[in-house]
């Protein structure tokens, strides 16, 4: 793996620790005092702003996995997708892409 290739994986790796941790601190924060998911998504108009924003950001990286992994002839990427419902997509969307990542390095070591 050349110098950049090891600079983007590590930075893919920090960013979906930073989402794995984030969306479970404040996914229990949010259970533990009996938030209401649908109002805090669908409340206020800002809220189907932000909801609708970030629905189609996540659908787009849904389309752009499975296209970059079929490209590539990565393996099992609905791995991805179904952690993406139990943890976040801010944890499997940056941990798709360093695993990209280490898949072109071995590829072009080859």
């Amino acid at each position: 793996m050349d110098t950049q290739s090891r600079i983007r994986y590590w930075a893919y790796l920090i960013l979906a620790g930073i989402g794995f941790v984030t969306a479970m601190v404040f996914n229990g924060i949010a259970v533990m005092n009996g938030e209401d998911y649908a109002n805090a998504w669908f409340g206020t108009a800002v809220d189907w702003v932000l909801s609708a924003d970030l629905t189609v950001v996540a659908i787009a990286s849904v389309v752009l996995m499975f296209a970059e992994a079929r490209r590539l002839g990565m393996k099992r990427v609905w791995p991805y997708i179904v952690l993406s419902g139990v943890t976040a997509m801010a944890f499997t969307f940056p941990l798709f892409l360093a695993m990209r990542e280490r898949h072109m390095a071995l590829a072009a070591s080859r």
